[in-house]
């Protein structure tokens, strides 16, 4: 009689095909999705291994791991076998990843248009199913001082304190903002309320010398630019 649960187990592998020897002699690079998902939860559940698992897993995901990097501690905890610890390194690993992406972007030169912008904040904003709204900080090259959540919302919409906006600027000596939030529902259309709040900071800011250089609606994949569209 066949045991089932062996049948499952990693250690019943070939060494070459254990995703954390393969990890060791092949190198990071030589691991699939599957794998690399694997290592971080280290293990399966009673009828399948911690490969089988995470292909489970990233099946759920449409094999998309911006979509994985979606997932909440709850949503991954449906899955059998995945716990509070599986489910936090999932999350974790993704998250020091998503950094990685953001500072590595940040470390640019200067911005030099509003797809630099997007490159910067897309990964940060884009994919978020909530609203908030971010700064920009850029003194007179246009190199990036600091970036900055101002806020944080829901499906709809979120608070901007003007005056904690421009504190920072001036905290950090900025002579221009760049202003960014994102539109979870995928409607790139500024609404009444982003084109009252871009005025509003740009009035403001004139009055300190710091110019609003931009506003970015942002979504997963594309982008709207107010100083494209010629609305500053």
């Amino acid at each position: 009689m066949i045991n089932e649960k062996k049948s499952f187990t990693i250690k019943d592998w070939a060494a070459s095909d254990r995703p954390r020897e393969k990890l060791i002699s092949k190198g990071i690079q030589s691991l699939t999705d599957a794998e690399l998902v694997a290592v971080l939860i280290g293990s399966g559940n009673r009828k399948v291994s911690a490969v089988e698992l995470a292909k489970i897993i990233l099946s759920a995901c449409d094999h998309n791991l911006r979509n994985l990097s979606q997932l909440s501690l709850e949503q991954l905890l449906v899955f059998d076998g995945v716990g509070e610890a599986k489910a936090s390194a999932i999350i974790t690993a993704l998250e020091l990843g998503r950094r990685c992406f953001s500072e590595q972007n940040l470390s640019s030169d200067k911005i030099t248009s509003s797809k630099d912008v997007f490159g910067i904040m897309c990964s940060e904003i884009g994919s978020l199913q909530h609203e908030e709204f971010w700064v920009l900080y850029l003194n007179n090259s246009n190199k990036i001082l600091q970036k900055q959540q101002i806020s944080k919302g829901g499906l709809t919409g979120t608070v901007v304190d003007v005056r904690l906006v421009l504190k920072k600027a001036l905290n950090l000596l900025a002579t221009g903002i760049i202003l960014c939030h994102n539109h979870p529902s995928g409607n790139l259309t500024p609404s009444t309320a982003d084109k009252q709040i871009t005025n509003k900071l740009k009035a403001a800011g004139e009055t300190m010398d710091i110019k609003v250089l931009d506003h970015l609606i942002i979504t997963e994949k594309m982008y709207f630019s107010f100083a494209d569209e010629n609305l500053l």
